[in-house]
Order: C-alpha cells, then sequence, then structure tokens
C-alpha cells in the first residue's frame, strides 16, 4: 500500500504539463487553419463584392469570361462572342488583369497559322496515313506469333 502512493507523488508534476498542452493545441489551430482560412474568405468577399461590368473573370469552373451586368446576388457573363449566361457571385473565382488577357490574345496571333487556321508553328501531325496503318497491321500480325509461342512454351524449374 505504501508503494501506490510514492507512485501517485511522483505523476502529480505532470498535470501542470498536460494543462499546458491541452490550452496549447487550439490556440495553435486557429493561428495556422482558422485564422488564414478567415482572411482568405473575407479577401474572395470582397474581391467578388467589387466585380463590375467590363471586367475579365475566371469563375471556378475555369471559363474566362467577361462581366456585362451585376445585380445584388448574381452577374451575367459574356462567355463567348454573343453568348451570355447568368452566374452567382460565388462562381467567381478571380478577378483576370487585363495584361494577362492580353498576353493570351498575343500568343494566339504570334502562332501564326496557315490557310486552314492550323497553326504552322511547332505542331505535331496525329493523324495517321494508310500506309503507317498498313505498316502497324503488319508488324502486329508479326508480333503475335512470337507472342503465342512463348505462351506454349513450358516454364523451366
Amino acid at each position: 500500500m505504501g508503494g501506490n502512493t510514492i507512485i501517485a507523488a511522483n505523476g502529480g508534476g505532470g498535470g501542470a504539463f498536460n494543462l499546458l498542452l491541452l490550452l496549447a493545441v487550439p490556440l495553435v489551430f486557429y493561428f495556422l487553419l482558422i485564422r488564414p482560412q478567415s482572411k482568405r474568405r473575407k479577401e474572395q468577399l470582397q474581391m467578388q463584392s467589387s466585380i463590375e461590368p467590363g471586367a475579365r473573370v475566371i469563375t471556378t469552373s475555369g471559363m474566362y469570361a467577361t462581366v456585362v451586368a451585376t445585380d445584388d446576388d448574381g452577374l451575367v457573363l459574356e462567355i463567348a462572342p454573343g453568348v451570355e449566361a447568368r452566374f452567382v457571385k460565388q462562381a467567381i473565382m478571380n478577378v483576370v488583369k487585363d495584361d494577362e488577357g492580353d498576353e493570351l490574345e498575343d500568343t494566339e496571333d504570334a502562332e501564326g497559322g496557315d490557310e486552314d487556321g492550323k497553326s504552322s508553328g511547332d505542331s505535331i501531325d496525329l493523324s495517321k496515313d494508310e500506309k503507317d496503318v498498313a505498316g502497324e497491321a503488319k508488324d502486329d500480325a508479326e508480333s503475335k506469333p512470337a507472342a503465342k509461342a512463348s505462351s506454349t512454351e513450358k516454364p523451366s524449374a
């Protein structure tokens, strides 16, 4: 019975450390998770409320569009020339700066194209010619007997 009291007396010093640890964990969660997330949420809401007609935006689905009109809870976006769609403001992920939009248009113009409208730069022709298809069929026919022969062989011990 005397041995149990000694063990209990030695374990009493850890209670203060456990209490300190118990208080430190929520503080760490607050400063590393909750506070940065609420800051990002406030910035996103401020950006969505400051959108004006004529701005280029990216939706959460990845579409580039131009804002045509805004309402209290939504906006009308022109997603293609002459094609307008209504979105809620929460669907706007980012407002694109004018410089980025110009760069996209400049790269499309700089690539150039041939008479079919295809770019004549470093493009790869993925179409198959008739002789390529026949050549592949010939190669397949040659490789199948080899595969068949190897499957009929007995495994060596």
